[in-house]
């Protein structure tokens, strides 16, 4: 049974009160090799779903509570559950499969500790997704955001904040990906920054010449501390995913793009543009970090312009002699 307790655990984590919750975030984290990052939004789904199982009022916050409710739960428990979400307007089919996710996570670390001797999660389903074609933005839009300051900023935050935004269209990373990166994982000249992913799985990136110049300027006025985190906030101390969000919003709001985005966009974006120049799928599988070359196709369906150039070298029609 993994120790009681989290290690690197933050407020957020310390509000999960209920032990067998606490013990499967253990778990994930140190024998699953989940990131802080899930495990985190498991343990929201888990109390969540304790408070549905207890009848606690929607007003009442379900964080940090006793839920003895959560070791007897049976499979209908848990459809109507499944139920009572996807009845509401507020939950997507993809976060609906997330929160399952969460209490099958859960009951399979009860089965194997031994606390219980079933899964009543394994037979309920989840809502079926759509397959969407990810987000992105133009080349004009990108333009525009990355020439976008923040008035007021002091100078070591508007370089930092530039760096970040250069460095999340560059290289197609994560913003949990951004607060992960030390100083010595920078190879500024080689342009190739040492990656540490989800599930703790480590990869290098390139970028371009453009963030490589944000992060030399950034580095020249960085403040002094004994944090090795690339990027720093108040403190002198390394960056959290919100605070990236914080910095991607404040810029976007006032960058006069209009069209929808996120710093997830970025990522789509980089994808995107590189299957448009004629980048291979496996390149761009290895640059984003993902398991699976079926996960990175979806970004050849976005490239009209990728498929018009292999059909034209292909088809043999217009170099015909009679053409």
């Amino acid at each position: 049974m993994a120790a009681r307790g989290v290690p690197g655990k933050n407020k957020e984590t310390k509000k999960a009160a209920d032990p067998l919750v606490l013990d499967t975030m253990s778990y994930l984290l140190l024998e699953r090799n989940r990131s802080l990052l899930t495990v985190e939004a498991y343990a929201r789904d888990l109390q969540e779903f304790g408070a549905y199982l207890a009848g606690l009022p929607k007003s009442e916050s379900p964080i940090g509570r006793l839920y003895p409710q959560l070791r007897t739960a049976s499979t209908s428990d848990i459809r109507r559950y499944i139920t009572q979400l996807a009845s509401r307007r507020d939950y997507s089919p993809v976060s609906i499969r997330r929160k399952l996710s969460s209490v099958k996570a859960f009951y399979k670390y009860l089965v194997y500790a031994a606390i219980r001797p079933d899964n009543p999660a394994t037979a309920v389903p989840g809502p079926s997704i759509e397959s969407k074609i990810p987000h992105h933005l133009d080349t004009t839009d990108i333009g525009k955001l990355l020439r976008t300051t923040i008035a007021g900023r002091s100078e070591p935050q508007r370089l930092r904040d530039l760096a970040i935004m250069e460095l999340l269209y560059a290289s197609g990373i994560r913003r949990a990906e951004v607060t992960t990166i030390n100083m010595s994982d920078v190879d500024l000249r080689n342009r190739v920054i040492l990656i540490h992913g989800k599930g703790k799985k480590q990869r290098k990136v390139l970028f371009n010449e453009a963030a490589a110049a944000a992060i030399e300027s950034y580095l020249r006025v960085r403040p002094r501390s004994a944090d090795d985190a690339l990027f720093l906030g108040r403190g002198g101390k390394r960056l959290t995913p919100k605070h990236v969000w914080r910095i991607f919003r404040d810029l976007y709001n006032v960058s006069n793009v209009e069209d929808r985005a996120t710093p997830h966009t970025l990522r789509h974006s980089f994808a995107t543009h590189l299957a448009e120049n004629g980048v291979d799928l496996e390149t761009i599988r290895e640059l984003l970090g993902h398991a699976s070359l079926a996960t990175t196709g979806v970004y050849l369906q976005m490239s009209m312009a990728h498929k018009r150039r292999a059909y034209d070298e292909a088809h043999p029609r217009d170099r015909m002699k009679d053409r």
